[in-house]
């Protein structure tokens, strides 16, 4: 009897986590969705179990403490079921400057944009050994490729998620397992990510993505084994920017633009969100 494989995806109840698992299911792959506790997941398996007709096994935990990562890891394997496909895409977001940050705070936004990812990775790594082909989608930010004020944290986090990634592909292509990055832009996940990119001058504003063709880009390059996704014409155009322009104009002209943003974190009951705000 053949296999039957599952996608499992972290953060998954809201913005574009749940436009992942959406994409997902439309092309009738089953899903192990993992969120908060009463953040909306039994709604969502619902709704996909009844429009696209694919198994679906909703997981409420808090994935910024670790013992709920390998409590995960085991809760899938007492329910033998096979991943040939991990999306770490849990995160924290945020857009303040250093000092308005707590501690509490800086700690669970490194926890869940770094150790998350990096323990899921690795928990799950012999079972997407065993099913292969498989692949691993990584959750990156544009912010990584540059150094913005209000953003020193949560760049720096999301730069290490490219990196480990890069090198996390180099290392398991031989094992037939692909690993991609996504570095998306702006996206319109919630109220307060559309507050805040409403405030973004007209050239900014240009580059926002709604999560649902965000991921319809993210599904596809990484079935296409591409290594680095950037979804959108801007975005990729900023990139290109970047290169061409001396660093000190890039640097001047990012931080008079981030600097009129209205500081905000994800702090609250939807952290496991990633709120994708890079300029």
């Amino acid at each position: 009897m053949k296999t039957k494989l599952y996608t499992l995806i972290t953060g998954s109840s809201e913005g574009f986590g749940k436009a992942l698992a959406i994409e997902c299911a439309k092309r009738k792959m089953n899903l192990i969705l993992v969120s908060l506790p009463n953040s909306g997941l039994s709604q969502l398996t619902e709704s996909i179990i009844q429009n696209y007709k694919v198994d679906v096994v909703p997981i409420e935990k808090d994935l910024s403490m670790e013992e709920n990562c390998v409590s995960l890891f085991k809760e899938v394997e007492q329910m033998n079921l096979s991943v040939n496909m991990l999306i770490n895409n849990v995160g924290l977001g945020s857009t303040m400057f250093f000092k308005e940050g707590t501690i509490d705070f800086y700690q669970k936004q490194v926890k869940l944009n770094v150790m998350v990812t990096t323990l899921l990775s690795s928990l799950f790594l012999d079972m997407l050994k065993a099913n292969t082909p498989s692949h691993i989608l990584n959750v990156s930010s544009l912010s990584c490729f540059f150094y913005l004020a209000k953003k020193q944290v949560y760049g720096a986090t999301k730069s290490y998620v490219y990196s480990f990634s890069k090198s996390l592909r180099a290392e398991l292509k031989a094992d037939n397992i692909n690993v991609s990055v996504i570095c998306p832009g702006g996206m319109n996940t919630n109220p307060t990510t559309i507050s805040t990119n409403q405030s973004n001058h007209w050239l900014a504003r240009q580059s926002i993505m709604n999560p649902e063709e965000v991921a319809t880009i993210a599904i596809k390059g990484l079935l296409n084994q591409n290594e680095m996704i950037i979804p959108g014409f801007m975005n990729k155009l900023f990139l290109l920017i970047d290169k061409l322009l001396p660093a000190f104009v890039i640097k001047m002209i990012a931080n008079s633009h981030v600097n009129k943003f209205k500081s905000y974190n994800t702090g609250n009951r939807n952290h496991e969100l990633l709120l994708n705000r890079s300029h």
